[in-house]
């Protein structure tokens, strides 16, 4: 029997008997066994849950119940996102066994997308780095290359969906951490415009940034995951009323008369010559294909590093002040109750959470906050009103999704400045709360891929596909990675 690697390719297999869901999920199963004694992809796999959900998909569309394409379809989550009844702990020691009474927004939308729920994915805890070696429960690897990374803070979602032990997965970026991690894995990852994809039922780290999205191996698997997941929900109050774009409406429509911006502060200095290499071939096809390419400029863009980690640890600060040993999650007793708390913290968050915890609570403290937030936030509105008058200019932006490709583990776990660099081609548009996305576009010469992002602006996600669709079909990468295989 062969099974499709792609969301599309299986609901048709589903649809013309060649396959069951059974089928799918048993072959993500096998390959899951295969691979995770060397990737650390997954920090659950529910595997009866799984058989349960695919076994009543397969009756549904034998009763002609067909709840549309991800029906019968294994999807991955990351462990940042609640689920009712399965282990929920942001990859953190301090919700070690915390199981949610409830589902977020988006696993509820997946469900009744008649989704089949493969497990929780592995992330840096609280979903705080770049390269999945922040988990409390240990790093995840790259498929591409077991001695490196696959990016994060989604690296888990991505390293399943790379691997094969998933058909799509869901991510959530805050600063890149769908789109680097996919740049980093030969995935498609789509960080949607802010408000559109519920938060409810997220773990948050910086409320403000976060926003989830999908990570799936082509462009049309994004677009249908992402309109599984997507639409207004009265429990998120930042979530957007409507109405939404279709993101598949122009996917085969090509670039012929869009104008396409190269982003000049996105280039340079510590990007890697095969990157820049492949991104300017890449931007050299679009425009044999018809676009109108110029260079656009956005100087603010060369402080959003910085703007970025005074404000996402300022709002990081505030909301895991709720991990505090009293109402759920792990407690470690003291004699007095501020004693419980601090040992609470002090031995259930990693290094990586306290630092950015205690960089964001010196940013909120009296006499430092305007000097530091409140300047922080003049640079975010700066970075709006920049990215605004340039997208009156051009249909989209591109660069670089990652200045790399995938580092080595343990190159940058003791350099945070190194480590937070790789994300600053994606943070711009976490900041501006557009919608942005990650394409493979090739190789490097190690065999290691490479990311081309296009980025769109507020609610562009149907411009944003139609190039990122035409950038897939020009770079023709189906290249899937060789893992070392050991049973586990």
């Amino acid at each position: 029997m062969s099974i499709p690697n792609t969301i599309a390719g299986a609901a048709r297999a589903l649809r013309d008997g060649s396959v069951t869901a059974v089928d799918l999920l048993e072959s993500v199963l096998e390959r899951a066994h295969l691979t995770e004694a060397q990737l650390h992809a997954y920090l659950n796999i529910d595997r009866d849950g799984a058989r349960a959900a695919a076994e009543a998909a397969d009756a549904d569309l034998a009763a002609g119940n067909d709840r549309g394409p991800l029906h019968g379809i294994p999807i991955a989550l990351k462990d940042n996102m609640c689920t009712r009844g399965l282990e929920t702990t942001a990859a953190s020691q301090i919700l070690a066994g915390y199981v949610p009474p409830y589902d977020a927004t988006v696993v509820t939308s997946l469900r009744e997308a008649g989704a089949v729920i493969v497990g929780k994915t592995n992330l840096d805890e609280f979903a705080m780095g770049s390269s999945t070696e922040n988990s409390a429960y240990g790093p995840s690897f790259n498929p591409w290359d077991i001695t490196r990374v696959p990016g994060g803070s989604s690296g888990g979602s991505a390293a399943a969906v790379a691997a094969g032990s998933a058909f799509g997965a869901l991510g959530s970026d805050t600063g890149g951490s769908i789109r680097q991690p996919a740049s980093l894995t030969g995935t498609v990852g789509v960080k949607p415009t802010y408000g559109t994809v519920s938060r409810y039922g997220l773990i948050a780290f910086a409320s403000s940034l976060d926003q989830i999205g999908p990570i799936t191996r082509t462009v049309e698997d994004a677009a249908l995951l992402l309109q599984a997941i997507w639409g207004h929900d009265p429990k998120d109050a930042t979530s957007y009323p409507g109405p939404y774009p279709d993101p598949a409406a122009s996917l085969g429509a090509g670039v012929d008369g869009l104008r396409i911006g190269v982003v000049t502060e996105l280039a340079g200095e510590g990007y890697e010559p095969a990157v820049e290499s492949a991104v300017a071939d890449m931007v050299a096809k679009l425009q044999e294909e018809g676009a109108t390419v110029v260079e656009v400029s956005l100087p603010s863009f060369e402080i959003a590093l910085s703007a970025y980690y005074l404000i996402a640890p300022a709002e990081a600060s505030s909301n895991l002040a709720r991990f505090d040993g009293v109402r759920y999650g792990l407690r470690v007793d003291g004699e007095t109750t501020e004693e419980m708390m601090a040992r609470t913290r002090g031995q259930g968050f990693g290094p990586e959470v306290i630092r950015r915890v205690l960089l964001g609570t010196y940013a909120l403290s009296a006499g430092y906050y305007d000097a530091f937030y409140g300047q922080a936030q003049r640079v975010r509105a700066a970075i709006r009103a920049d990215v605004a008058r340039v997208f009156g200019e051009v249909d989209v932006l591109v660069s670089p999704t990652s200045p790399t490709v995938a580092f080595s583990a343990g190159a940058r776990v003791d350099d945070p400045l190194a480590m937070y660099l790789s994300d600053i081609c994606t943070i711009p548009s976490n900041l501006s709360g557009d919608p942005a996305m990650s394409v493979p576009i090739g190789l490097d010469e190690q065999g290691l891929p490479i990311g081309f992002q296009v980025m769109a602006p507020s609610l562009g996600e149907e411009t944003m596909f139609r190039v990122a669709a035409e950038v897939e079909r020009l770079a023709g990468f189906d290249a899937r990675p060789e893992i070392p295989v050991v049973a586990g």
